[in-house]
């Protein structure tokens, strides 16, 4: 499932009507095992302790049966992951919890349904036997992804978050016309028709300046991609930027360090913070932007743009970290044309800064289990032991601060990861994300933006008061 995806699926299944179906079903009989046919397990097992561990992601699969089995041999005991669908998966969990033998004992969710999860009495506290769950071991934004009302309920596994992608052959072929550039405006290049090339060159001057150059090409801040823009003679077909722009998850590094929803773990209705100057003035630089790069927002999507990327077609873009293992799949084959690089999103602005938005996806250990603290041990594993070849089988990044990579992008994403805001867990915020991503797509095209934040921060001040009312 896509990002874009994934905001849609979080806010179907958000609100206090999903709450109350949850909790209709713990009183419900009902058919033995609601997960279908990818769910359904023989029945026998034999007589070593076993748990069952649920997941909705195949890419997922060889990993959990590697770590089964190793984590089996290592405990003497029986691990049986079971692949389930995406769709309903809180509610089919819920079903196999309170009508199956087999009960989900641990299972991997997405951080921002931890609070429903939690309230359904799927997700325990977790015992961290083994202090797992620390700084020493996670960044701040995993811990707080996996915190809810001051309790850690789940392990972080792995993650996803934004950065810049940037064509490191083009910021040097831009570093070297903007060096000469100041060389003719100084007078330091003298034409002279007898030269073989036309010009003489103090080719000593021009190398440091290109050098000075180039070791200011990776934009800190958005007038730096500007100044690019407005000072590079790019090839023909090539542009300065481009992104998915209708997709919030690639817009929300503009407003990411002043519009607050719950807080950094996402789970306090009294911390927000939507309508704010720092926010419109965010947002004010974000329209600017639609008149250096013309992206039309109803014609361009993700796969598109890492597409154009590849081909050599773009100076910069705002990937995830998926692209990465593309462009190292094409670099080994080698088609890939260009060096490239990832770096940090800029700031906003010299004055405004920026923070991007990031997912974790976490192991949860279901309350309804009679193997808690075996649960507790598988997950502990996954997230620290056996994280180590988590990227390798599945191209996951763990979220573990001591897997390293030997990919340098892959290491920008972790640091992007560690000051990122978690996808906020409230129920109530659930169709924020697409709210804000209309709001965005209207600033885009040139609305008004104070109205347009007005509006919205006034929509969800009266969607958390209803919330809050019902409990």
């Amino acid at each position: 499932m896509h990002l874009k995806e994934r905001l849609f699926s979080a806010a179907v299944v958000a609100g206090a009507a999903g709450l109350l179906f949850l909790a209709g079903t713990l009183q419900a009989g009902g058919e033995e095992n609601g997960s279908g046919e990818e769910g359904e397990i023989l029945p026998w097992i034999g007589s070593k302790e076993t748990i069952y561990f649920w997941y909705s992601d195949e890419s997922m699969t060889n990993f959990l049966n590697s770590a089964a089995v190793s984590f089996g041999e290592k405990e003497d005991v029986r691990v049986i992951p079971v692949l389930t669908s995406q769709e309903e998966y809180l509610e089919t969990l819920n079903q196999a919890s309170v009508r199956s033998d087999q009960v989900p004992d641990a299972y991997i969710i997405s951080n921002d349904s931890l609070e429903k999860a939690y309230l359904a009495g799927l997700a325990a506290r977790i015992t961290d036997e083994e202090r797992v769950c620390t700084e020493q071991n996670f960044p701040a934004a995993a811990l707080s992804a996996v915190t809810y009302q001051d309790k850690l309920v789940a392990y972080p596994l792995f993650f996803e978050t934004s950065a810049l992608l940037y064509n490191d052959t083009y910021l040097q072929e831009w570093a070297s016309q903007i060096a000469m550039k100041e060389l003719l405006e100084e007078g330091e290049v003298d034409e002279n028709p007898e030269e073989t090339d036309g010009i003489a060159v103090d080719e000593e001057r021009l190398a440091a300046l290109r050098e000075e150059y180039y070791g200011r090409a990776v934009p800190a801040a958005v007038d730096d991609i500007l100044y690019i823009a407005n000072t590079f003679d790019v090839p023909q077909g090539v542009d300065v930027m481009k992104w998915d722009v209708s997709d919030i998850f690639y817009n929300y590094w503009m407003v990411g360090n002043y519009m607050i929803v719950g807080g950094d773990s996402g789970d306090d209705p009294a911390r927000i913070n939507i309508n704010n100057p720092e926010t419109i003035q965010c947002l004010e630089v974000y329209k600017a932007l639609n008149q250096f790069f013309f992206i039309e927002s109803d014609t361009v999507d993700y796969y598109s743009v890492i597409d154009d990327f590849c081909q050599g077609k773009l100076v910069f873009t705002i990937a995830t970290s998926d692209a990465v293992k593309r462009l190292e799949d094409a670099k080994a084959e080698g088609i890939l044309s260009f060096n490239y690089g990832v770096a940090p999103m800029p700031q906003v602005s010299g004055e405004l800064g920026s923070r991007s938005m990031s997912v974790t996806n976490a192991v949860a250990v279901n309350s309804y289990s009679e193997h808690e603290e075996l649960a507790n041990r598988f997950a502990a594993y996954l997230v620290t032991e056996y994280a180590d070849s988590l990227y390798e089988r599945t191209g996951k990044v763990s979220a573990n601060l001591h897997m390293e990579s030997d990919l340098a992008g892959l290491q920008v994403f972790k640091q992007e990861y560690a000051k990122s805001i978690p996808l906020p867990k409230m129920m109530e915020t659930g169709n924020f994300w697409l709210q804000l991503e209309g709001l965005f797509s209207k600033v885009w095209n040139g609305a008004d933006v104070t109205q347009l934040v007005q509006e919205l921060a006034d929509t969800i001040t009266v969607q958390v008061s209803e919330g809050q009312a019902l409990q």
